[in-house]
């Protein structure tokens, strides 16, 4: 029975309502509101044709004067009644109306009021049946009855609205505030009758009560048209509400010569566009201007609440769309960035949020401010940073905005005022689809831009905030498309992640050349104020308040501006003073000012992606623009202009200087920050450093795992290259090197303080760590940490030239010169100038030797030896200490199961220390007293840092000959023999005097891959043909230490193996014992010798019968070394004593013959 009962109710209510405007369209009064709430005495002046209308339609105008003279009673007195006027049944109208109108809206005349007023064309309608229509809708806004139909239909929702019930009525304002209160109208049957009249008030500026006033001096100023009522047809009307519009955002945007809009009227047109914000047939101008468009894009959209607007802004780029239409809702658009309410469907979603996080209750901030898009944004924005709830309906529209933003520069008053020049010089005929803004991005990153502009670009960024969601950027959405479905497709849609991987995927296959602009141009922006990455903000906030000292996320602080934020988290995320890293001005270091674990990963993953340019680190680049200019400018590739840096580390300016060391420190603890290098490096560490690299907490362990397999088959050029580059930049200051800073800090302070170069603190620790080596130290100085990382050091450095600086300094001329093929890595260019010793300039020599002087009492530090016997030291030398890993070599260089290249290696290092007993540490201890004693003169005739060229060592072998040296130096001269008597290379003094008689008489023995002592052989048997007397000295001096043992002739002792054996067994080698063996043998007729042995020893018989013809004994010492060296000593001594004995007996005999002298004669 109640549902019944209410259904009647609700019907009568309805019935109600349509006689009520029925009434309101046959009740027409002239009184048209003033803003001040008076009457107009003058009657309007009506054409003669709409006076006479039939049936008495309208009043005369004495009535007007009446109800002037009682205004009171004009919502009491009832008019006579007369028969129902109808347009449809005026002449003016009737051909209009029933050729445009549809039937059924015939006998209504609000309907034909709309249908007639929303045509396009003003030629469609006749001009008078225009004026007819305008007057019958000025008389329906200002009728008191009018207002009584509204008291009547509206009462419940009147007295719900304040400022509605304290209007007085009579006074044209009570329609007035319902229609700007429409909005918080929740009766039904109200709301639709406001709804209707709400069309007709903004189909003419002069039915809005009070706009002509407040706005008359800015119309006729700003040239929107008169305001006399009949010089403006309907459709004009709305150009001069959209004319007050466009000089309000010329006066915003501060262009030249714009006017100064009065603030009442300033008020008024946007409480105008406020209040036409839900129906977009409530725009006058944008509704003509669009209504095309409307049809074309948006055709099933419901019009109200703001959709059509919404659905019009979103195609507004598209190429269909027409310029008219474009221009009006840009325009509409920068009304909304002014003030949000213009946006109905912004303002009412984003109501309660408003309210609940008070975005508009800051006293401190103008209600200009208050109301501008920009301003609801932060707000909103900072809330939602800071993890409070906002509804989705309200983050949906803020979406649009935002985005709207992005898409148009010109929403931007800041961006209009202070990038003009900007965009006339680079950026015109780019507006659509936010290229403009890209490409004033483009000229930021490129430093040639006004401060303000860039200031006005990174304030929007802030607006906008693109961080939170790529797709706000439609430029960078359309841009990146392809590269976000394939690489970054395992994320979410709209996930802020999504920025992180497109900056992962930089520079790599994924990536298309506009991505990469686009993302850059906008990364630019966000890496100067650390809230705009909204995954960073999240997981450091805490720490930035507690350590940093920011505001929250909209606010800014002098002390600490946006861009300082970022290197404050990074200062304290890595280590700090305590592990030898420098403070920076301004931050003091703390223990316990740890990041936490989330914060500290965010930290690391931005520095990595900002590694790969140089433009996203905001200090570096403040800092060291001059440098960049001045050293860089040529740089443009990927990671190059950090790379110019480094390298030129030394000659930047002392800020730019303190950045760049900074930044590189910390690459040395995680090399994870060259994310280029660690993806052209990912095959190695992949198959080596996999377990390193999985390492969260990096140490420098990535770094010196890669160093350690720079030559493995999975390295790449590109890599090796990179880490080789960080090698070299770690040589200009020993902090750049992790590893070595932290074993070695306490060490340096205390043993080399005030040395920076690495180079010189490594030669500083290695020199203390032999010192106390070589003294016996009951204490190493060095710390045991620190002697194991020196070790490191060393070996790494050993692998490339240029890790040496004073060595590649002094030797660069003679590495272009005789080394450019050779690559600086694995030692080649080293190896080059040890193989080209004696042409290289004194000065590299001597550096060269001096290298080498150290690789030989570490073998560990020659890195070529290490290196190509690496598999030959595990199988010989397991058990031999690293500085006797060379002698252990040497001893199985003949073993079949050297490999050759090994071979060749440890050959060369013989014939080094062959050229000078200085490079061989054993044979050095072994002679130590037997050099000075017998080689004197050869040391006092050599240059003070002059090399030897194995003159020393020849004096020993003559010395041996003699058998005049020690047991321990006789030992070690033995080897050299054997060695040097295989291969003549090993013996500097006879490959240097006799190049040319080798290449003339010994070719071919010289070119045989294994030398067995052909060569030396050779020379003996052709001693005849020898010409240089130099040469042929050296050949005589082999076969005088060939007659000292048959070992130091190798082919006489391959012949007569099987004799020594048989004949000679018991007798110890040495000191030509074998040798006078196997020549009594030969003169031992009872003996038979083997047939090649036999004729090796009649041939060196007959040498040395050759040689002492040649070079006969030039003193007594050389005849007496002589004899005891020969075959037939014993034969030759035997004479000599018979001789003597025989002489002595004569003397003994032939005495007592001579005449005595008596005693006499002896004392005269």
């Amino acid at each position: 029975m109640n549902a019944a009962l209410t259904g009647r109710v609700k019907m009568a209510d309805c019935i109600r309502v349509l006689q009520l405007l029925l009434f309101l369209c046959v009740s027409p009064i002239f009184r048209p509101c003033r803003a001040d709430g008076n009457v107009q005495a003058k009657p309007w002046q009506v054409p003669a044709n709409v006076q006479n209308l039939p049936g008495g339609g309208l009043l005369p105008v004495s009535n007007v004067g009446a109800a002037d003279r009682n205004p009171g009673a004009g919502g009491a007195s009832a008019p006579r009644k007369r028969p129902v006027w109808k347009l449809s049944e005026e002449a003016v109208c009737k051909d209009d109306m029933r050729r445009l109108c549809p039937r059924d809206t015939w006998n209504n005349n609000l309907a034909v009021l709309e249908c007639l007023q929303d045509k396009k064309d003003d030629t469609e309608i006749a001009p008078d049946c225009s004026h007819l229509l305008w007057n019958y809708k000025l008389n329906l806004t200002t009728d008191p009855k009018f207002e009584s139909v509204a008291v009547d239909v509206c009462q419940s929702s009147i007295s719900e609205i304040k400022e509605c019930a304290a209007e007085e009525l009579g006074k044209g304002y009570l329609v007035s505030c319902l229609v700007d209160h429409r909005g918080n109208i929740s009766d039904y049957h109200c709301k639709q009758y406001i709804t209707k009249m709400t069309s007709i008030v903004f189909s003419d500026y002069h039915l809005i009560c009070g706009f002509v006033d407040k706005c008359h001096d800015d119309i006729n100023s700003l040239h929107c048209g008169s305001i006399s009522s009949g010089d403006k047809d309907i459709h004009s009307q709305g150009e001069v509400i959209a004319c007050l519009e466009k000089g309000l955002v010329q006066e915003a945007e501060e262009r030249p010569g714009a006017h100064t809009i009065k603030d009442e009227c300033k008020k008024s047109i946007m409480r105008v566009a406020e209040l036409s914000s839900d129906d977009f047939h409530l725009d006058r101008y944008l509704y003509f201007a669009c209504r095309d468009d409307r049809e074309r894009f948006c055709e099933n959209t419901m019009a109200g609440e703001g959709r059509v607007y919404k659905c019009l802004f979103n195609h507004k780029f598209e190429e269909a769309m027409s310029e008219k239409c474009r221009e009006a809702l840009t325009t509409r658009q920068k009304l909304i960035a002014q003030d949000y309410k213009v946006s109905y469907s912004l303002a009412k979603a984003c109501k309660a949020d408003l309210r609940k996080y008070r975005c508009s209750a800051d006293n401190g901030v103008p209600r200009a401010r208050e109301a501008r898009l920009s301003y609801l944004l932060l707000c909103l924005e900072s809330a939602i940073h800071r993890g409070r709830v906002v509804s989705g309906e309200c983050q949906g529209e803020m979406m649009d905005y935002r985005r709207m933003l992005m898409e148009d520069f010109s929403l931007s008053p800041e961006i209009v005022l202070h990038c003009r020049s900007e965009i006339e010089a680079q950026c015109s005929g780019l507006h659509r689809k936010g290229r403009t803004l890209h490409c004033l991005m483009k000229v930021g990153r490129s430093d040639a831009i006004d401060l303000n502009c860039q200031r006005a670009l990174q304030t929007l960024i802030q607006e906008a905030d693109p961080g939170a969601d790529y797709r706000i950027d439609r430029a960078l959405n359309e841009a990146c498309e392809s590269v976000i479905q394939t690489a970054c497709k395992h994320i979410r849609s709209g996930d802020p992640m999504i920025l992180s991987c497109l900056m992962e995927h930089l520079y790599t296959e994924k990536m298309v050349e506009l991505c990469e602009h686009r993302l850059l141009e906008l990364q630019y922006f966000i890496a100067r104020d650390w809230k705009l990455d909204p995954i960073l903000y999240r997981k450091c906030q805490g720490d930035a308040a507690r350590l940093c000292h920011t505001h929250g996320w909209n606010e800014t602080n002098e002390m600490m501006p946006p861009g300082a934020i970022f290197s404050c988290l990074y200062r304290h995320a890595y280590r700090s003073v305590e592990q030898g890293r420098r403070p920076s001005n301004g931050f003091t270091e703390d223990k316990n000012s740890n990041l936490s674990r989330d914060c500290k990963v965010e930290v690391q993953r931005t520095l990595h992606q900002r590694a790969l340019d140089v433009k996203l680190d905001p200090e570096l680049q403040r800092r060291c623009m001059t440098d960049l200019g001045k050293w860089c400018s040529e740089k443009t590739e990927a990671g190059q202009e950090l790379e110019c840096l480094q390298d030129h580390l030394d000659d930047l300016v002392p800020d730019c200087r303190n950045v760049v060391g900074n930044l590189t420190e910390l690459e040395s603890e995680d090399i994870q920050i060259e994310a280029l290098l660690m993806r052209a490096c990912e095959p190695v560490i992949q198959a080596h450093c996999h377990e390193v690299a999985d390492n969260q907490i990096d140490s420098g362990d990535l770094m010196e795992c890669l160093v350690q397999n720079k030559h493995q088959k999975e390295m790449n050029i590109k890599c090796s290259v990179g880490v080789t580059h960080l090698q070299l930049i770690q040589v200009k200051d020993f902090r750049f090197s992790y590893k070595f800073k932290t074993a070695c800090k306490e060490d340096v302070l205390k043993l080399c303080p005030n040395i920076k170069k690495k180079v010189d603190v490594v030669m500083c620790l290695s020199s203390t760590v032999r010192n106390d080596t070589l003294q016996e130290a009951k204490e190493q100085r060095v710390s045991v940490k620190c002697r194991k990382q020196l070790r490191v050091e060393e070996v790494e450095m050993s692998e490339d030239i240029r890790l040496e600086p004073e060595l590649y300094k002094s030797c660069e001329q003679d590495i272009g010169r005789l080394c450019q093929r050779g690559a600086f890595g694995n030692a080649q260019v080293i190896e080059c100038l040890k193989d080209n010793k004696r042409k290289l300039t004194p000065r590299c020599r001597q550096k060269v030797f001096k290298l080498q002087e150290v690789e030989m009492e570490d073998p560990d530090l020659d890195f070529q030896l290490m290196k190509g016997c690496k598999n030959m030291i595990r199988r010989f030398c397991t058990e031999s200490e690293g500085k006797n890993v060379l002698q252990c070599l040497k001893q199985n260089k003949n073993s079949e199961m050297m490999d050759p290249k090994c071979k060749l290696l440890i050959t060369k290092r013989q014939m080094a220390q062959n050229t000078d007993y200085r490079l061989n540490p054993v044979l050095r201890k072994a002679c130590k007293a037997d050099i000075p004693k017998f080689c004197q003169g050869v040391l006092n005739s050599a240059a003070a840092d002059g090399e030897l060229e194995g003159r020393v060592i020849a004096c020993l072998k003559l010395k041996y000959a003699d058998q005049r040296l020690s047991s321990d130096c006789e030992d070690q001269i033995r080897v050299i023999l054997q060695e040097s008597a295989l291969d003549y290379r090993l013996d500097p003094q006879l490959q240097l005097h006799c190049t040319t008689e080798i290449a003339h008489l010994c070719a071919d023995e010289a070119a045989a891959l294994e030398q067995t002592g052909q060569v030396e052989e050779c020379l003996k048997i052709n001693l005849l043909k020898i010409q240089e007397d130099a040469c042929k000295k050296e050949v005589l001096n082999v076969l005088k230490e060939s007659k000292a043992d048959i070992f130091v002739d190798p082919v006489l002792h391959t012949a007569c193996a099987l004799d020594i054996k048989h004949h000679c067994a018991a007798i110890p080698p040495g000191k030509g014992r074998q040798m006078s063996c196997l020549m009594e043998a030969l003169q031992d007729k009872r003996v038979r010798l083997q047939p090649e042995c036999k004729k090796r020893l009649q041939d060196r018989i007959d040498m040395w019968g050759f040689a002492a013809k040649v070079a006969p004994a030039e003193g007594f010492s050389d005849l007496a070394a002589q004899v005891l060296i020969s075959p037939s000593k014993n034969y030759i001594l035997t004479v000599m004593g018979g001789g003597v004995t025989l002489l002595f007996l004569m003397g003994l005999l032939c005495g007592r013959f001579t005449k005595r002298v008596t005693q006499e004669l002896k004392n005269r």
